[in-house]
């Protein structure tokens, strides 16, 4: 078995160093132009309002040469304690982008709830929404950073207790989406994320749903989503479609209401579908699977920083599933030298982050999959979730926020 040694425990929040005949459209964005470093980002969007529901904790985050093996002993290079769970890092990418952040979410009276208050508020997340439980723990995580494989291992404890539905007041809830451009949620506390969906949808509020993996109330939550950012496993699982293309398709023919799915792939940057908002019924059908080969053969292998391709609107066909009308988006990731590759915890909450701005600012899709990217590639440079999320005024954001 594992062996842990007891030491004293440490501040909170602290680092420790130890087809041919389709027209494809192409978009690619650098962040290195010299032009524009010094030229101040103009203002956020107007009403840019989010409001999460989710996941919040305390990581403890160890970095290690190479992951034990069973009964191994071994020493971290490095701690770092810091505020994580996927709605926290998500609305705290979207406040260091400009947002306005309100967080719904419920933590334990004690020192590690007390310490995730704090952080959160001095990110400029809204945290007056969320219930302070009396007794109970903060939920927290350990999680293990192999520098070897570039990979993270999460070992997550729940709070206790959970929150249900009645610990947030209907006037509290009516205040918190007041305004409110767009509503988040990660499909934890699903029960009082179902409540919060069902009104942010009766005021005609859009949603976005983190589809990380099936759980408890996801399909609920499906159903109300404008739009869903999920991981790269999770369209075939949903579906059971043979293949990730397909998926997309199935996906957005069992929910009506959606209007773009997009599945993160790591380094090999992210698919996104996007529903046409009117049905062409003169276009010829085109094999997805066939096109986003050929979308992949556009993108070429040279490019280092984030870009887009994509088709125009179409039908497009998956063998066996059928044919919806929309857009395909292939968009790259930044190419991270191995030894700027520091960490890829939360990555996907910075790119989840930014996709809300984006939403927020309309930015259209050729130009949102790269900016996601590019925050989500400054957020690996650094341990833990959120210590490299970039702000508005990064000059590595530049070219995506004039």
């Amino acid at each position: 078995m594992l062996c842990f040694t007891h030491v004293a425990p440490l501040p909170l929040f602290s680092s420790i160093s130890l087809p041919a005949s389709l027209h494809f459209k192409r978009t690619r964005m650098s962040s290195s132009s010299s032009s524009i470093d010094s030229a101040p980002p103009p203002h956020p969007p107007d009403n840019g309002i989010v409001l999460g529901c989710g996941g919040i904790a305390v990581d403890f985050l160890a970095t290690v040469d190479s992951y034990p093996q069973p009964d191994d002993k071994i020493r971290s290079t490095s701690l770092k304690v810091q505020g994580g769970g996927n709605a926290g890092n998500a609305l705290t990418c979207a406040a260091r982008l400009g947002l306005t952040s309100r967080l719904i979410s419920k933590v334990a009276n004690d020192s590690q709830g007390k310490e995730i208050l704090e952080e959160l508020e001095s990110d400029g997340v809204d945290t007056s929404f969320l219930v302070v439980s009396k007794e109970g723990n903060t939920p927290f995580t350990y999680i293990i950073v192999d520098k070897q494989t570039k990979t993270r291992t999460c070992i997550h404890t729940p709070g206790e207790p959970p929150m249900v539905p009645t610990d947030l007041s209907e006037s509290s809830m009516l205040s918190a989406l007041d305004r409110a451009s767009i509503a988040y949620f990660d499909v934890r506390l699903h029960e009082t994320a179902l409540v919060i969906a069902k009104e942010a949808a009766r005021k005609k509020i859009p949603i976005l749903v983190d589809a990380e993996k099936k759980r408890e109330g996801l399909d609920d939550l499906l159903q109300l989503a404008d739009y869903v950012v999920c991981t790269a496993k999770f369209p075939q699982a949903w579906t059971e479609a043979s293949s990730t293309p397909g998926a997309l398709v199935s996906m957005l023919l069992r929910l009506p209401k959606l209007k773009f799915v997009i599945v993160t792939l790591g380094e090999e940057g992210c698919v996104m579908l996007q529903r046409a908002s009117k049905e062409d019924s003169e276009s010829k059908e085109t094999d997805i699977e066939k096109l986003l080969e050929t979308l992949k053969h556009k993108t070429g292998s040279t490019a280092t920083f984030p870009t887009c391709v994509s088709s125009e609107t179409t039908k497009l066909k998956a063998s066996g599933i059928g044919t919806v009308s929309g857009r395909l988006f292939l968009g790259t990731a930044e190419q991270i030298p191995p030894e700027d590759l520091v960490d890829t915890t939360g990555a996907g909450d910075a790119f989840i982050g930014a996709v809300l701005y984006a939403i927020c600012a309309r930015m259209p899709p050729e130009k949102m999959l790269p900016f996601a990217a590019q925050v989500a590639a400054c957020k690996c440079r650094a341990l833990g979730a959120r210590t490299g999320l970039p702000r508005r005024t990064d000059p590595r954001l530049a070219p995506f926020l004039v």
